[in-house]
């Protein structure tokens, strides 16, 4: 009984800090920024606070991005991952059985014994960023169409992304910054054992539907955990966020 009034007071605790953190962005009106280009200027001057390129390395590197959409950060030393009920709810569709409805009922898993692997997700993080910029606006030449200047730029970035894997065996992705202004190469370590660790009940995740969405504080339970595994393994998380 004592233990699982420790789990629960634990996820209280979690709960709380994820709605500060939810308040803190929404008063927040700055934008959104790329790690190579934070807002420093900003930061310091409303806020007092300038964050060093160790703390923004450490930011990154306990951040992922779910292959099916969404993102989340890592809060353990042992690949457990925080994310939104609603980036779970795909999987929970995929995982659920005719007996066993886990975005109506929610999902638990008391032992990493119980933690349900999802069968087709991936969660990325993002360890390298190079600016490409200069080769691929190179490929385009002087005279070409609109058209031969698209396919042009879209040959030279899978090529960019190709080196990348074949050197590296990273997940590399060229994307395009300010309307195409900068192309940043982005490579991923990719982990493809996750599992579901826990989900509460829809109702009570979706309380307030979309017009709550974007509303600090608000009542409602969205959020889900996930654990990355390794060889097997609960993954030893060099950087997360603690709680």
């Amino acid at each position: 009984m004592r233990r699982r009034s420790s789990t629960f007071h634990r996820v209280l605790l979690l709960i709380l800090a994820v709605s500060l953190w939810g308040r803190a962005l929404a008063r927040a009106d700055e934008g959104m920024w790329t790690f190579d280009n934070p807002p420093l200027a900003q930061l310091k001057e409303r806020y007092g606070f300038t964050p060093t390129r160790e703390w923004l390395d450490h930011i990154r590197l306990s951040s992922v991005r779910f292959s099916d959409g969404g993102s989340g950060a890592f809060v353990s030393p042992h690949g457990l991952v925080l994310t939104n009920h609603h980036v779970a709810l795909t999987q929970l569709q995929k995982l659920s059985t005719p007996e066993r409805d886990y975005v109506r009922d929610g999902f638990y898993a008391r032992t990493r014994r119980e933690e349900l692997k999802c069968p087709d997700l991936a969660l990325d993080v993002l360890v390298h960023m190079e600016d490409v910029t200069a080769r691929v606006h190179a490929s385009v030449r002087p005279g070409m169409s609109e058209r031969e200047a698209f396919e042009a730029r879209r040959a030279e970035i899978a090529r960019i992304e190709r080196e990348s894997r074949e050197a590296t065996g990273l997940h590399s992705e060229v994307v395009a910054l300010y309307h195409g202004a900068e192309y940043w190469l982005y490579r991923y370590k990719r982990y493809t054992d996750v599992r579901l660790v826990f989900a509460p009940e829809q109702q009570i995740a979706f309380f307030g539907g979309d017009p709550d969405n974007f509303t600090y504080p608000r009542y409602c339970l969205d959020f889900a955990l996930f654990r990355v595994y390794e060889n097997g393994q609960p993954l030893r998380s060099e950087h997360y966020l603690r709680w």
